[in-house]
Order: C-alpha cells, then sequence, then structure tokens
C-alpha cells in the first residue's frame, strides 16, 4: 500500500508512457493486417490507405474499444490473490506494457507480422506465472484465449472462401462480368455497412453514455448501411469498361468495381483492428490507473476512462504513421497473389470475424484472423496459389511471439521490483 501511495504519480506516468509505446508497435505492426490486403491488391496506394487507417483505427479504438479492453484487464488473473500485494499486480501491468512493445519494434524492424494479441497475452501469463504464482493466472481464460487463436483463422477463412466463391459465382464466371460488377457491388457494400454499424451499437458506444436497444440499433445501422450503399453507387457510377485493358487481363475492368468497393472494407477493416487492438495497450494502463485511484485497492470491475483510450488510439495512430509503412506495404502481396475482388473477401472476412469478438470481449488476434481470411481466399483458388515459405515463416514468428514477451515481461517485473521495493 505504501509504495502506491509513495510513488503513484511516476507510477501512472510510466504506465501511460508504456502504453503510448505499446499502442505505437500496434500501428507499427498489426495495422499492416488492417491495410496490407488493400495496399497489396492495388486497390488503394500506400498514402491512401494511411489517411483511412488514422481516421477508422482512431474511431474503432475511441468509440468501440470498451468491451475488450475488460477482458485484456481483469480475466487473464485473479484480483483476489494480490489483495494484499497490488503493487505486484502494477509492476506486472508495467512490465508486460514494455515488455510487449519492445517486442513488437523488433519484430516490425525485421517485418514480421506478429501477433499483438499473443505478445500481451504471454507477457501478461509470464510474470504472473512466475513472479507472482501459477495460481496467480486464470487458466481456463487463457485456454479460451488461446483457443480464439485457432477459431478466429479458421471462421475467417471460412467466410473469406465462401464470400469469394459468391464473387466467382455471381460476377467473375459469367458472361458479362463488367456489368454483374456494377450490379452486386453495392449489395456487399451494404453488407460492409451494417457488419459495422451494428456491432459499434450493440456494443461499442457504452462507455460514452449511448446505450441503445438491439431493435434501435438494428434499424440505425440499417439506415447507415443504405447511406454507405448509395455512397458507393454514386462512386461506382464514375467507374468505366475499358475493354482495351480488359484484352490484357480479361478482368481489369471489374477490379477497377472492386476497387471501389475495397475503400469500404479497408475502412471496416481498420475500425475492427482499432476496435480490437487497442485493448492490448490500454487495458494494463486502465489496470494500473484503477489502483491508483483506488489507494491501493484491487477492484475487481474499474470504469475505462476516455482519456486511456484517446491515448491508445493516439499511439495507434502514431506507430502507424512513423513507421507502419515496413510491414503495411510487403504483407499483402506475401502470402497469395491478390486484386481487388480476393482482398475485399479476406478484408471483409477479418473484419466481420474481429468485429464480434470485439462485440463480445474476446481478445481474438487479428494478425491470425486476417492470415486465416487470406488463406481461404487463396485456397478458393487452389493450393498452388498460396506461398508456403512465407506462411511457414509467419507461423514460426507467432510461436516465438509467446515466449519472447513472457521472457521480457519476468525480466521487467523483476527489474522494476528491485527499483520501487527497497
Amino acid at each position: 500500500m505504501n509504495i502506491i501511495a509513495q510513488h503513484g504519480d511516476i507510477i501512472v506516468i510510466l504506465a501511460c508512457v508504456f502504453g503510448f509505446f505499446m499502442a505505437w508497435g500496434v500501428g507499427a505492426n498489426d495495422v499492416a493486417n488492417a491495410m496490407g490486403t488493400s495496399v497489396g491488391s492495388k486497390a488503394l496506394t500506400l498514402k491512401q490507405a494511411i489517411i483511412i487507417a488514422i481516421v477508422f483505427e482512431f474511431a474503432g479504438a475511441y468509440l468501440a474499444g470498451g468491451a475488450v479492453t475488460a477482458t485484456i484487464r481483469k480475466g487473464i488473473i485473479d484480483p483476489s490473490l494480490l489483495a494484499g500485494t497490488p503493487e505486484l499486480l502494477v509492476f506486472g501491468m508495467m512490465s508486460a506494457l514494455l515488455a510487449a512493445a519492445i517486442w513488437l519494434l523488433v519484430a516490425t524492424f525485421f517485418g514480421w507480422p506478429v501477433s499483438t494479441t499473443h505478445t500481451i497475452v504471454g507477457a501478461i501469463v509470464g510474470f504472473a506465472a512466475v513472479g507472482i504464482s501459477p495460481d496467480a493466472v486464470n487458466w481456463g481464460k487463457v485456454a479460451k484465449i488461446v483457443a480464439s487463436w485457432v477459431v478466429s483463422p479458421v471462421t475467417a477463412g471460412f467466410i473469406a472462401f465462401f464470400l469469394f466463391r459468391t464473387v466467382q459465382r455471381l460476377v467473375l464466371d459469367t458472361e458479362n462480368p463488367f456489368a454483374n460488377a456494377q450490379k452486386y457491388v453495392p449489395g456487399y457494400i451494404f453488407l460492409v455497412g451494417f457488419i459495422i454499424s451494428m456491432v459499434t451499437f450493440t456494443k461499442g458506444l457504452k462507455h460514452i453514455g449511448l446505450d441503445l436497444s438491439f431493435i434501435n440499433s438494428a434499424l440505425i445501422s440499417l439506415a447507415v448501411a443504405f447511406l454507405t450503399m448509395v455512397i458507393g453507387k454514386i462512386m461506382l457510377l464514375k467507374v468505366k469498361e475499358d475493354k482495351e485493358a480488359d484484352k490484357d487481363y480479361h478482368f481489369s475492368s471489374v477490379e477497377k468495381v472492386f476497387g471501389v468497393l475495397m475503400m469500404f472494407t479497408a475502412c471496416a477493416m481498420a475500425f475492427a483492428h482499432g476496435s480490437n487492438d487497442v485493448a492490448n495497450a490500454v487495458g494494463p494502463i486502465a489496470a494500473i490507473v484503477g489502483i491508483v485511484d483506488a489507494g491501493g485497492k484491487v477492484l475487481q470491475e474499474s470504469v475505462m476512462p476516455s482519456w486511456i483510450l484517446l491515448l491508445g488510439g493516439a499511439g495507434i495512430v502514431a506507430g502507424l504513421v512513423m513507421y507502419g509503412h515496413k510491414v503495411i506495404a510487403t504483407v499483402g502481396n506475401n502470402i497469395t497473389e491478390l486484386t481487388p475482388s480476393r482482398g475485399f473477401a479476406a478484408t471483409l472476412a477479418a473484419a466481420a470475424t474481429v468485429v464480434v469478438a470485439s462485440g463480445t470481449g474476446l481478445p481474438i488476434s487479428t494478425t491470425h484472423t486476417l492470415v486465416g481470411a487470406v488463406l481461404g481466399v487463396g485456397l478458393a483458388r487452389g493450393l498452388a496459389a498460396l506461398n508456403l515459405k512465407v506462411i511457414g515463416t509467419i507461423f514460426v514468428s507467432w510461436v516465438v511471439t509467446l515466449p519472447a514477451g513472457a521472457g521480457l515481461s519476468i525480466m521487467f517485473f523483476f527489474m522494476f521490483k528491485g527499483m520501487f521495493v527497497s
């Protein structure tokens, strides 16, 4: 108790610095998952992708980031075991933030698309199991999170496979692909608008005082989806069939239509990513601030202050702008060759999986989800369409991430303990 009272201000400042650094890492590494498909399919330039990501990552983090943060904050560790020693939880959360941030910086430097969720969960489990006690870890909750790392890519892959098959059947394998693209793409745009709007209204806006019923949320979401579709239709009118370009590549004009759709799915994925992955940075900050504000009491529940979500959103944007180009420019090209129609299926499938998980409070890995979705699109075209060597490298980097986060966290935990405990 004395340590919290004595060093409370310093602890909160350090937590905010480390949390911002962690959010910076999320922006630098993980936003490639949100934007990589758009850049890889050449639907958006790198500059356009970054601008979209800045707006929608921040909006997702601030408007819909509240539900997942609760799971990261209080689900993995049993607070009742730390009632007498709250400073250990504080040191641990600071260690987890710093460890995860450093690992993300290293991974981004080498261009590895690693999972920020893996990193922070590994870091929290590491300090809790070694620094406190194995009993302090809620292994049941950890098992559910680990299971979600398998379920989420499989789910996203299945949805992406199904979506791309509908594109093939309704558009690509028809006598007049361009006319059918113009006909069906507005429906896909409607779907994008509805999914994102529905999750935002039903789950994401409670912490800013807007708690709508399911019926009201559905009605507003239908209106938002319709408006999105109208905007999309206006944009599609500007896309004209280019018969000369179609001679070189049969679907050249069709892919321009899907390029418009990719703008909407890129916004959806950025929003979904911000809503899910801001938790990795702000959850530990909220735990630390809650303990300091309560004078050392470890609370079972605490409100997520808006300024912490703002800090997390700002960190994600800063990381994206300053260092995001390193991974963002390559992720979309390495797993399978992407076109706007393929990229759309992968991005929407991943976005739908992430926003539903975010709404239900399950901290899934965006990296796993998007890779699963891209694999699903690749499989729809046959196994030969996949770059198995790159997929193998990505899987290895995922396996290394958990022990790397845990090891760094354990080291920092004992360092902070030595600094603050005399």
